[in-house]
């Protein structure tokens, strides 16, 4: 249920329904994702174990899933939020989650793949299995290029609050993949493969957040500079390629 503050925020912002772009909601929605809390590094964490396996096994299936489980777009999208509007306490917030989340799910991962080797289970050629995870250390200009679309497509879900197109962002980037192939690599002595997936990472971190900044800074001239009526007919136009 909204609050009173934020039913009057509905009501001065352009358009109507589920198309009004209300800052204040998209701060609070964003703030809430943003927290470093136990079930998002649970999430992290599994996720990031759910893409190690699939590394290994060259199972494209465990990689999409572990894409799927991750969580990190909500810090990231409060950070794009925190950017646009110049929230710096939101930003710390998205900024510790990121920073300790990733280390420490790579860094259990890392754990895994140590005493998985012993076993038999993380052979040495394990990352030498198929083309199934050839992309992950491989980055090119495509991997900025889905980056910068999920980032789109994920900000655009949150202020339009479109919540099932969420999950089509979280299974096209390539963040907690490359996440848990720096782990299995760098266990196993492949140094440069870990750089690869490493800079993979850091590139859709960035795209997502530079085009997430993006949308939000082009709502915000549409909602101050374009009339009512082209305003409310843009908006409506870009729900229907979003949905």
């Amino acid at each position: 249920v909204l609050s009173r503050r934020a039913d009057e925020a509905e009501s001065a912002a352009p358009g109507d329904g589920a198309d009004a772009l209300i800052w204040d909601e998209v701060t609070r929605q964003t703030g809430e994702d943003s927290r470093l809390t136990w079930s998002y590094l649970a999430f992290l964490v599994l996720a990031t174990q759910l893409a190690a396996i699939g590394i290994v096994t060259d199972s494209t299936i465990a990689i999409v899933g572990a894409m799927a489980v991750g969580p990190e777009f909500g810090p990231l999208a409060a950070l794009a939020v925190a950017l646009a509007r110049r929230k710096w306490s939101l930003g710390r917030r998205a900024a510790v989650a990121l920073a300790v989340g990733f280390p420490v799910a790579m860094g259990l991962a890392a754990l895994t793949a140590w005493l998985s080797v012993p076993l038999g289970l993380f052979p040495a050629d394990a990352l030498d299995t198929g083309p199934a995870v050839e992309f992950i250390y491989h980055p090119g200009p495509y991997s900025l290029i889905v980056a910068v679309l999920a980032g789109t497509a994920g900000m655009l879900s949150v202020i339009s609050r479109r919540s099932a197109a969420l999950i089509g962002v979280f299974i096209s980037v390539t963040t907690v993949p490359a996440a848990g192939f720096v782990a299995v690599a760098l266990v196993l002595g492949e140094f440069q493969k870990a750089a690869g997936s490493a800079f993979q990472l850091l590139l859709n971190l960035v795209g997502i957040v530079v085009s997430a900044v993006a949308v939000l800074l082009f709502y915000r001239v549409v909602s101050k500079r374009l009339p009512e009526a082209t305003a409310r007919q843009l908006r409506w136009q870009l729900r229907r390629i979003h949905s």
